[in-house]
């Protein structure tokens, strides 16, 4: 997304920040309650919307810049960083361009947080897991590179949405000898980008999500 969208969270698995800032994934000890249903028909592999979630109400979004975490031990040199936060950015920003964009929260402004789990070099992946939250340790699974969107009421946090993917996994440049990818990158920022774009548009304005 834009320099206000798409999350630089600084909690990785040892938590790699990526950008000074869509999802700051801290890690939290409070146990979530909600209760989420799973929307029919998405092409998304793992999608899950709160129940009594009214989207009906937001008409923009406010982005944060997109977090990536990486297993302790592994680490992306601050170019390669930076080029992959503007590969993302500009994917995103691309297929949002219909939609109006807040750098503030209101009453009408539905925050979107997004992020990159990449467990697939993680020596302990226990380990790994147990320092994300716990409604994440199911997605951030052994092996795996996840995609992650969140979307959430911009002033209360409440989450609204949870959207996931790990069709596309690049290889990242996080050790020495290995390569990132980047046409692959490329083309998973743009895959994900038009995936959660129309994941938007299919909650967007709709109505209350029911059991």
């Amino acid at each position: 997304m834009t320099g206000n969208s798409l999350p630089d969270s600084a909690h990785s698995v040892r938590a790699v920040a990526i950008v000074a800032s869509l999802l700051a994934l801290a890690a939290c000890a409070t146990v979530e309650t909600q209760s989420f249903v799973v929307p029919d028909n998405t092409r998304i592999e793992s999608a899950r919307v709160a129940v009594g979630a009214d989207f009906s109400k937001y008409d923009r979004l406010q982005a944060t810049d997109m977090g990536i975490y990486f297993p302790e031990g592994t680490a992306m040199s601050d170019e390669d960083l930076q080029r992959l936060r503007q590969t993302f950015r500009t994917a995103f920003m691309d297929e949002l361009d219909a939609y109006s964009i807040s750098r503030e929260p209101g009453p009408t402004t539905m925050k979107v947080e997004a992020s990159l789990l990449d467990l697939r070099d993680a020596v302990n992946t226990r380990a790994a897991a147990a320092s994300m939250r716990p409604e994440l340790r199911d997605l951030a699974t052994p092996g795996s590179l996840v995609f992650l969107m969140e979307l959430k009421d911009s002033r209360t946090g409440q989450v609204l949405a949870r959207a996931a993917d790990s069709a596309r996994a690049p290889a990242f440049g996080t050790e020495a000898g290995k390569q990132t990818d980047w046409k692959a990158v490329d083309e998973a920022a743009t895959h994900w980008a038009r995936l959660f774009r129309t994941f938007l548009d299919d909650n967007l304005g709709a109505g209350p999500a029911t059991p």
